[in-house]
C-alpha cells in the first residue's frame, strides 16, 4: 500500500505512539519507515544580560543536533527493528522538517501524533495541523492525547 512512510518524533510519549502506528504500517506494508527529528539553532549572536554580544560558536547547534539524533536513534531502535528503518536529523522547526524530509523522500504518507489539536494551540497552529495543511501526501493524525 505504502512504499515510504515519514514519521516526526520529539522522543515524548505521545510521540512514541505515533512512531509506533507507523511502525505497524511499514511492517504490514513492506513500507521504508523515516523517523525523522528536527532541532534548531540559535541566533548568530545574543545579548546576554550582562550586555556583551554572546556569538555561538556552534558548541550549542552541534549539541542540539546531538540530541536530536539520540532521540531518533532511540525510536529506530526500539521500533524499527525488523524493519526498513532511517533517521533524519534535520535542522529547523518540525513542520518544515517533515515536510521537507516527505517531500525530499516522495514519501506516500506522513504520521504524526495528536498533541496540539485541542484549544488555543488547535487555533494558534500545531505540528499536525500544519503537516496535515501542508503535506503532499496521505496524513495519518495518531490519537495521542
Amino acid at each position: 500500500m505504502y512504499k515510504t512512510i515519514v514519521v516526526g518524533t520529539d522522543g515524548s510519549p505521545t510521540a512514541d505512539r505515533a512512531v509506533e502506528a507507523a511502525t505497524v504500517l511499514a511492517k504490514e506494508g513492506g513500507a521504508r519507515l523515516h523517523v525523522v527529528t528536527a532541532y534548531r539553532s540559535m541566533s548568530p549572536a545574543v545579548v546576554s544580560l550582562a550586555g556583551p554580544v554572546m556569538v555561538d560558536t556552534g558548541a550549542e547547534l552541534a549539541m542540539r543536533q546531538e540530541a536530536a539524533n539520540e532521540i531518533g536513534e532511540r525510536a529506530v531502535a526500539q521500533w524499527g527493528a525488523q524493519l526498513d528503518c532511517e533517521h533524519h536529523a534535520v535542522l529547523g522547526d518540525p513542520v518544515t522538517a517533515i515536510l521537507d524530509t516527505a517531500e525530499r523522500l516522495d514519501a506516500d504518507l506522513v504520521v504524526v501524533g495528536s498533541k496540539g489539536m485541542r484549544g488555543a494551540r488547535r487555533v494558534l497552529g500545531s505540528v499536525p495541523n500544519s503537516v496535515s495543511h501542508g503535506a503532499g501526501c496521505a496524513v495519518l493524525i495518531v490519537k495521542t492525547d
